[in-house]
């Protein structure tokens, strides 16, 4: 597998066929123009597919973007999309994508990237705080409102804030394999005033069997996370049995 960087229109038309086909749209048409990815690359965004045997499986595209810390603006890149083709998931394509964004970053001077993704997706929070070491600051319900694509149609688009600061102890050691699934009774043993936030474990074969359920688990997921954020708790980990971990830090 190679990934690399796309700049002309050309090239950036493997990565829209490959987000077309991870993102179906309901009326067929595209979810990233062309000359749009086109502009924003050229403004300063980062755009890369990854490939086998010269096709394109999985791409990356993202946004250049600003935060306000300490005062300051600092410049960040958000990366919009990033996802693999159905045959190729699970086979840690989304983990070179993202080395691929880490190394880019760096090379342009960009020392924090930041993304969005489901709450409920329990593979993708062991992938994101876990695997990545990011940190997760801010929670949106219903975040992009109505979408119409082959994941997101008929549900909220409720989103936690994923910020990967690169030159972080944290992703230090989630490079080095040293992150791994909490044990919610020993931090309580040691005591550490944390809670803990239920997942289901596979919320997409949830939603597929029973819609209704599928609700449930968002409206609860939801006002569990709001309820412990409010409360002045962030998260810092999964559990080992899957939920997400949140310490209180106020």
């Amino acid at each position: 597998m190679q990934v690399r960087l796309l700049i002309e229109p050309s090239e950036l038309a493997d990565a829209q066929w490959v987000f077309d086909q991870v993102w179906p749209s309901g009326d067929g048409s595209t979810q990233l123009p062309r000359n749009l990815m086109r502009a924003l690359v050229h403004a300063g965004g980062y755009c890369s597919a990854a490939y086998r045997d010269g096709q394109p499986i999985g791409a990356a595209f993202g946004v250049a973007g600003r935060h306000l810390q300490g005062g300051h603006w600092h410049e960040h890149l958000h990366s919009h999309m990033a996802g693999a083709l159905e045959p190729y998931r699970n086979q840690h394509i989304g983990t070179a994508l993202k080395l691929h964004q880490r190394v880019w970053a760096h090379d342009v001077g960009i020392d924090t990237i930041a993304w969005t993704f489901d709450p409920l997706v329990r593979r993708n929070a062991r992938f994101n705080l876990i695997k990545l070491g990011v940190d997760v600051d801010g929670f949106e319900p219903n975040f992009y409102g109505e979408m119409d694509d082959g994941i997101n149609s008929g549900d909220a688009t409720d989103r936690l804030f994923a910020w990967w600061h690169l030159g972080s102890a944290r992703i230090a050691a989630a490079m080095a394999g040293e992150l791994s699934d909490l044990d919610v009774q020993e931090l309580v043993a040691a005591g550490r005033d944390v809670r803990e936030v239920e997942l289901p474990e596979d919320i997409v074969a949830v939603r597929a069997a029973d819609p209704a359920a599928g609700l449930q688990w968002r409206l609860k997921v939801r006002e569990d996370l709001q309820a412990a954020f409010a409360d002045g708790y962030r998260i810092i980990g999964v559990a080992d049995h899957g939920g997400y971990v949140l310490e209180r830090t106020s």
